[in-house]
């Protein structure tokens, strides 16, 4: 038999408040992970992960703040870093900006900026630098562009969980999930992506007796509205397709779900991004959720037996 090993990057974005998305994304979701359960003859058989993502995700049970490939500081590419938006600023010298200080930032302080201690970190991720972003590849201390980066997004969805078959704690990881924040399919991807290969996800081995198919799941319910440098669409696309691409070059197989009940254009980037036509779904109600998971989750379980 096949094994499967399934990661699932949802939106928990604010727009999911609406329409009744977020409850029934948690009722698919469920439902989705009954069925590969079900699918599982012993441990091991289906590994799931889940990333819930909106502008950002959350690595805080992936590691803690002390852990090696979190960064905090900048690399060439950045304009600021946690370190630069997140301590307080001690009173300056002589006239002008400089006379006591006070600044919100590291940029505007015009005294001497203290960061704040890591361990204020809300456990937030934002993208990776360019073109690190669209890849998995695994960080390194000796790459600091590998490393991601922190940010304290007031807006921070659930953590992400990594590969597991506790069907407990999968369960309950989907029942914490809420809505808010704004839209980042692609950080989402490329977490998921990482969870199936990569660190700072610690990847089960695979038994060389088997065949594996690794698949990823990316349901939205909107466009594009946010990553770390724009809130361009068409530039957040650009980069999100990219990393499409190199998903599918990898040998992972992509669902996508465009949940569309503002009557948005479909989602071109989500359709592309598919592995193929058959593999994209475009509903208009929150209700018709269930049954594109029901659906893939079929597939998946068919998947699994027919190798």
């Amino acid at each position: 038999m096949n094994r499967l090993r399934v990661a699932l990057a949802l939106d928990n974005t604010g727009s999911m408040n609406s329409d009744g998305k977020i409850g029934a994304l948690k009722t698919a979701t469920k439902s989705l992970l009954t069925q590969l359960q079900a699918a599982a003859t012993t441990n091991g058989d289906v590994y799931v992960s889940i990333i819930p993502f909106s502008r950002d995700v959350n690595a805080k049970d992936i590691g803690s703040y002390s852990s090696n490939w979190i960064r905090w500081t900048k690399t060439n590419s950045d304009t600021d870093s946690w370190d630069d938006n997140n301590g307080s600023c001690s009173s300056g010298w002589g006239w002008g900006w400089g006379w006591g200080g006070g600044g919100s930032n590291n940029a505007n302080c015009g005294g001497t900026w203290t960061p704040d201690n890591h361990n204020t970190w809300n456990g937030c991720i934002m993208d990776r630098d360019q073109n690190y972003d669209v890849t998995n590849t695994a960080p390194s201390t000796g790459t600091p562009a590998t490393l991601f980066p922190a940010q304290q997004y007031d807006s921070c969805p659930v953590p992400m969980m990594g590969l597991s078959y506790n069907w407990t704690a999968l369960n309950s990881k989907v029942d914490a999930m809420y809505a808010d924040g704004n839209t980042n399919q692609a950080i989402g991807l490329a977490w998921a992506w990482q969870s199936l290969t990569a660190a700072p996800f610690t990847i089960p081995a695979k038994d060389p007796t088997y065949q594996y198919s690794d698949v990823i799941i990316l349901m939205s319910d909107g466009l594009n509205t946010q990553n770390r440098w724009t809130t361009n669409e068409s530039t957040i696309d650009a980069r999100q397709a990219t990393m499409c691409t190199n998903v599918k070059a990898a040998g992972i197989t992509l669902y996508t779900i465009h949940v569309n009940t503002d009557g948005d254009p479909t989602s071109t980037v989500l359709r592309n991004c598919a592995s193929d036509n058959s593999k994209f779904y475009t509903v208009t109600s929150s209700g018709q959720i269930s049954a594109v998971f029901t659906q893939i989750g079929t597939n998946l379980s068919k998947l699994r037996i027919a190798k």
